[in-house]
């Protein structure tokens, strides 16, 4: 077994005592770095790349490389659990993600299944790869969507701004939505657990369209669920805690929920005071955010003024990972970056000291 040179990460998300405060970015292998590009072209497709082992590990790594993280993440889709059901995922150029087979027939969403975790392979064999490559440099994080956020995708078809047919289903015959959801927890709760095999040493849940829902139907068709499969999962690998985080876009006005789900830490968005959020919940879950993505466009200085904001907000003492409150945007500067990820190892560690 490989020795962690740097477990910062997971002991933060444990609330254990750490030296500073760790950092990784979401979307941290991207558009935003040439090499990724170069690597993207060099693969054919997104789909091609997440596919290939060999460039699907070097992509996860380029991060590293070039910022001093202290945490890589599978490089992959949160579709991949959706297509391996068969609905047929393809990426139309400039408009992201669709499915051949969108649910909207009854039959359909009848027959739907928890797909062998054997058309996910490509997926594990990145987990082992990028393990492997890492030699214990700093921990790989695994992740799935959440049910919700993918049956938006599995319902809808593709993206949308209102999710039109989701919602329709959702109120006028929840009993389907229930079904693609219950067939789906089932499945992202295989699939987290397979990449824990395969050395994920920590796994995000991602509930990008969570915060769409009303209260009652965040609790109902999306929190449920998660719930749910964060009580399946394993969480204890090689003789190591696996650290659960929960991730819900737009997520804010439900924490105090959230943080009863069982998960050791939750993501927040950048619309969320990050000391009021640690006030809420109080010591049940360690917190991880929450820089606007945007604050990247910004200068260098203004970027260390806003990480010196969110370090002072959240206080002294561990149970902090610091991230950005989503994805890094294709068009962040990569020098930009890494301001931010030196800024909070360098501004986070008097909050450390005893």
């Amino acid at each position: 077994m490989d020795t962690l040179q740097n477990d910062t990460y997971l002991r933060a998300l444990l609330r254990q005592p750490t030296d500073y405060t760790p950092v990784w970015m979401m979307r941290q292998a991207g558009r935003y770095l040439p090499e990724y590009r170069a690597s993207r072209a060099r693969a054919g497709s997104f789909l091609d790349l997440c596919k290939n082992t060999e460039l699907a590990t070097e992509v996860t790594l380029q991060p590293l490389d070039r910022f001093d993280l202290d945490a890589a993440i599978l490089f992959s889709d949160i579709l991949t659990v959706p297509d391996a059901m068969g609905l047929g995922l393809y990426f139309a150029e400039g408009e992201g993600p669709k499915f051949e087979k969108p649910l909207q027939h009854e039959t359909d969403i009848a027959a739907l299944a928890v797909p062998d975790m054997d058309k996910l392979r490509y997926v594990f064999d990145a987990v082992a790869s990028i393990r492997r490559a890492l030699n214990g440099r700093v921990p790989l994080i695994g992740f799935s969507g959440s049910p919700f956020t993918l049956a938006c995708y599995m319902v809808e078809g593709s993206g949308s701004k209102e999710w039109r047919t989701l919602k329709t289903m959702m109120y006028a015959r929840p009993e389907l939505l229930h079904r693609i959801l219950d067939i789906t927890a089932q499945a992202v709760a295989d699939y987290l657990n397979t990449q824990i095999e395969h050395g994920a040493q920590a796994v995000q849940i991602f509930d990008t369209w969570g915060g769409t829902l009303s209260p009652a139907a965040f609790e109902e068709f999306s929190l449920a669920y998660m719930r749910r499969i964060v009580g399946s999962l394993k969480r204890e690998h090689q003789g190591r805690r696996v650290p659960v985080v929960l991730f819900t876009k737009g997520g804010g006005l439900w924490l105090e929920q959230m943080a009863d789900a069982g998960a050791d830490a939750l993501g927040l968005d950048w619309t969320c005071d990050i000391g009021s959020a640690r006030s809420r919940v109080g010591s049940r879950v360690a917190l991880q955010g929450n820089l606007d993505p945007a604050a990247l466009y910004g200068s260098p200085e203004s970027i260390r003024a806003e990480t010196a904001r969110i370090l002072e907000s959240y206080g002294k003492g561990s149970g902090h990972v610091f991230n950005l409150g989503h994805g890094i945007s294709q068009f962040a500067d990569p020098e930009h970056a890494k301001v931010l990820v030196d800024a909070v190892h360098e501004l986070s560690r008097p909050y450390h000291q005893a």
